[in-house]
């Protein structure tokens, strides 16, 4: 195992040296500084009631299982 220092900018990396290697080689990066990802929401049991569902539902009046598999059957 081999190890060099380089610089990731804008999708490739630089490497601070050339190497004797001709063959492609697999290579693990690690990025040595703190990069501050935006963190993507995600759902929590919170984001469910299911007491909205009711009232979202409740001028609804056909078969809620058939229209899930007729949402499901159409998107095949």
């Amino acid at each position: 195992m081999v190890a060099v220092r380089g610089t990731y900018q804008n999708g490739y990396v630089k490497l601070d040296k050339e190497l004797p290697f001709n063959n492609p080689m697999k290579v693990i990066v690690t990025f040595l500084e703190e990069v501050e990802t935006p963190s993507e929401k995600r759902l929590t049991l919170s984001d469910f009631s299911f007491a909205e569902s009711q009232k979202a539902l409740e001028d609804y009046t056909g078969s809620f299982s058939e229209t899930v598999i007729e949402e499901r059957r159409s998107s095949l």
